[in-house]
């Protein structure tokens, strides 16, 4: 008979560290030497929680007395098909911990088990454990290593391509909250929206973010600006968020590209440190706008509002503008609009 497509897997804790197991033993195994927990797969008639107590006795001599079902997560691969598995927690048990012929159990921290050798989609779920998220389903999907889609409580998550210091994708894909968690190099387009204003000069159109974003709430910020979303491209990027954002239709040749730049930083947010290391590239849209035309993405922006570029500039220096702006990117714009 064919294996099922349920399996379990659990995190047995101890003192503020997990027991993971290091998959180095089989030659062929999907894991190899990733680290995972202890589990396997349900026998015929086995319920979860029967697998979950056989497969910990069977791999580690642990005999669990207290275990939490913290959720289900569904695998899919290409070439492997569908597999369901339900993640546990375990923080009492009895017995001796004996040698595994899966591999090596090593008590690590809580705080070192995200730079262990993981797959992308374990630390999504490592971050919601470390939440204490009540019960939920997070779906995964891989192209080989590469985590392709997260799909949380049947809600898509944002998934980025991490980038090296000249900003090339290296190949890891890594969930949103994990790349501000950990200050991940990603890649974001900013869009400023600019009008003359018969002085000499030019307003920039500033948005004030939203009272509900997971960062800098209620302060003034680009026109319109994103996050390129995992294989995503700068411009393709720009007029997402652009008609998203602003509801601002523009077509790719009314970008006018300004320049690159690179920034970070670092915050903490509802209890929670935030990082922000981005690559970006800076574009400038000076097709006529009305404020009154405008249609705001409202769980994205409050409002916006008009503002002349060299006053934002000396309100920015001056922290007298509530704002999560970067002196160096106004200069940017500055000098591009300067040479037109």
């Amino acid at each position: 008979m064919d294996r099922l497509p349920f399996t379990t897997l659990c995190y047995i804790e101890q003192e503020g560290a997990y027991l993971m197991l290091h998959r180095v033993s089989k030659k062929k195994d999907v894991n190899k030497d990733k680290w995972i927990g202890v589990g396997g797969h349900l026998e015929d008639g086995e319920s979860p929680e029967e697998c979950l107590l056989r497969e910990v006795k069977e791999e580690t001599g642990l005999t669990l007395t207290s275990w939490r079902f913290r959720g289900l997560v569904t695998f899919t691969s290409q070439g492997w098909g569908t597999e369901y598995m339900c993640l546990y927690t375990a923080d009492k048990y009895e017995g001796e911990l004996i040698a595994c012929s899966e591999g090596t159990l090593e008590w690590v921290p809580k705080e070192r088990v995200l730079d262990l050798n993981l797959w992308e989609g374990d630390k999504i779920f490592f971050r919601l454990m470390e939440e204490d998220a009540p019960f939920f389903s997070l779906k995964l999907s891989y192209e080989g290593d590469r985590l392709s889609e997260a799909v949380l409580d049947g809600r898509p998550m944002e998934l980025f391509d991490v980038r090296d210091e000249a900003g090339h994708p290296t190949g890891v894909v890594r969930e949103r909250k994990l790349v501000h968690r950990d200050g991940d190099i990603h890649g974001t387009a900013h869009i400023w929206v600019v009008r003359p204003n018969g002085r000499g000069g030019y307003d920039l159109l500033l948005q004030k973010r939203s009272e509900g974003k997971d960062s800098y709430p209620g302060c003034y910020d680009i026109s319109a600006a994103g996050h390129l979303h995992a294989g995503e491209g700068f411009a393709e990027t720009a007029l997402r968020e652009l008609s998203e954002e602003l509801g601002i239709r523009a077509e790719a040749g009314e970008l006018a590209f300004a320049g690159w730049h690179k920034g970070y930083m670092e915050d903490v947010f509802y209890g929670r440190k935030f990082k922000d290391h981005e690559i970006s590239a800076v574009y400038v849209y000076d097709k006529p706008v009305e404020i009154e035309g405008l249609h705001l993405q409202r769980e994205e922006v409050e409002s916006v509002r008009w503002m002349d570029l060299r006053e934002c500039m000396e309100a920015v220096k001056a922290g007298k503008l509530p704002n999560c702006l970067y002196m160096d990117e106004l200069e940017l714009v500055q000098s591009f609009l300067e040479g037109i």
